[in-house]
């Protein structure tokens, strides 16, 4: 393994956060929260809801089992980019650089780019299917209005890491906000909610069940979070010491852990709300996120339920955005090592997503949405794989991490993790395949 000569990810921002010392641990946990909530919204972005909705209306609560282990599993990944960002200093994607040769390096820089624009497309649908919903602006238009989030996110970045951060905690808790009130509008079955999060055998016996619980898993874990994280919890100032850095590993494991359990709660909240709504009223078949507006205010007999709805939609898809844009200027710098002004950075990151899905729209018409997000979720799982098995050999090699390696019994467990989520992804590839040649 080579040590190349790069800087640090997001130099701009790069250790700008101080942490206070001997503090006490609200004071310190407040110091090193943000990082985690960035990483959170990738989580419940709009292509979350598609299978989210989808599986609610079909089958009710049965598949809240799936959502709590997908997000089990990505609480997992996640704390070991922090382990592995904290020990090295560096991101997953400048780690590859060293590890692996310029070819692979490459391939996986390609591969990664195009999963980014496959989750950034989903998002710019998704905020721009919410404009349209709301102001009955055409999905053309709402695509180039989203993509100029770039300047926004230029600005705040200019004035620190943490404007970033607050304005993204911000669109979360305005999502949570948003579908704290539909479950209220909803009413939902209390004993159906705690039976959903038991596991169900039923899921592995039908097969129309299984395909949405594994689309729920490729559509939680996204590959790109565990490249954005890793690089940005070195916004911390944090001391280069042992007991330091395990004090860095805990508060970012935490933060994560916290903002990730509120996606759990978001991501259970959109499919309680599809199963009381839907499912109960006889709409088992309500997958797309327009129906779900169109049909949320009618069927709950509250005027303000479906402007809620999209609102949230708004929140999520244009907070995932701001991230995606992040996590493209992070591998491209880590991966090909390669200088470009932040502006131009983002600026190619965001056209990669939004040139095809203008393409798409003009050509294939605004009903051709529902398989654009079905599609990006397909190449999100194509790459979950290249993302989350150098993350667990990484954070196991004890040469590369010295006394923050991966204890045994970690090691087992997100091995456990990567074989499911890998062959789960390679079923749900198998399925779409098998279901376009049909």
């Amino acid at each position: 393994m080579r040590i190349s000569e790069q800087r640090p990810s997001l130099p701009e921002v790069h250790r700008t956060i101080a942490i206070p010392d001997g503090k006490g641990f609200w004071r310190k946990l407040m110091a090193y929260a943000g990082p985690g909530y960035l990483v959170s919204v990738g989580y419940m972005d709009p292509g979350n809801w598609a299978t989210d909705i989808a599986g609610g209306s079909k089958f009710g609560y049965t598949l809240l089992s799936v959502i709590m282990l997908s997000n089990l599993m990505a609480i997992l990944l996640q704390s070991l980019c922090v382990r592995l960002g904290v020990a090295t200093g560096r991101d997953l994607a400048q780690v590859c650089r060293d590890y692996f040769s310029p070819r692979v390096n490459f391939c996986l820089w390609v591969i990664c780019e195009i999963s980014i624009a496959a989750c950034d497309l989903a998002e710019l649908i998704g905020s721009a299917i919410a404009l349209q919903l709301l102001f009955n602006i055409p999905l053309v238009w709402g695509v180039c209005i989203m993509a100029v989030d770039v300047i926004v996110l230029l600005l705040l970045q200019n004035k620190g890491f943490r404007y970033v951060e607050a304005l993204v905690i911000t669109l979360v808790a305005t999502i949570a906000g948003c579908f704290t009130a539909e479950i209220i509008f909803s009413n939902p079955d209390v004993g159906g909610i705690l039976s959903g999060f038991v596991p169900n055998p039923e899921i592995l016996q039908n097969p129309s069940m299984l395909y949405i619980a594994v689309g729920i898993v490729g559509a939680t874990v996204m590959p790109h979070n565990l490249y954005l994280h890793s690089a940005i919890v070195q916004t911390r100032a944090w001391q280069s010491t042992s007991e330091k850095k395990w004090e860095a590993i805990k508060f970012g494991t935490i933060d994560s852990t916290v903002a990730l359990s509120l996606a759990l709660l978001i991501n259970a909240a959109i499919l309680i709300v599809a199963a009381a709504t839907f499912h109960t009223s006889g709409y088992h078949e309500v997958a797309e996120i327009e129906d779900a507006y169109k049909l949320l205010s009618p069927l709950l007999g509250v005027s303000a339920a479906s402007a809620i709805f999209g609102f949230a939609l708004l929140a999520s898809g244009q907070s995932s955005t701001l991230t995606a844009t992040m996590a493209g200027q992070i591998v491209m710098e880590g991966f090909l090592n390669l200088r470009l002004p932040p502006w131009l950075r983002r600026l190619l990151t965001r056209l990669i997503a939004v040139v095809p899905t203008l393409i798409a729209i003009v050509y294939f018409g605004e009903q051709s949405t529902g398989q654009l997000l079905l599609f990006s979720q397909v190449i999100l799982s194509l790459q979950l794989s290249f993302a989350v098995i150098p993350l667990i050999m990484f954070t196991s090699d004890r040469r590369l991490m010295g006394e923050f390696v991966n204890p045994r019994w970690l090691k087992i467990v997100a091995s456990a993790v990567a074989l499911i989520i890998v062959c789960l992804n390679i079923w749900l590839l198998a399925q779409t395949v098998i279901d376009w040649l049909k």
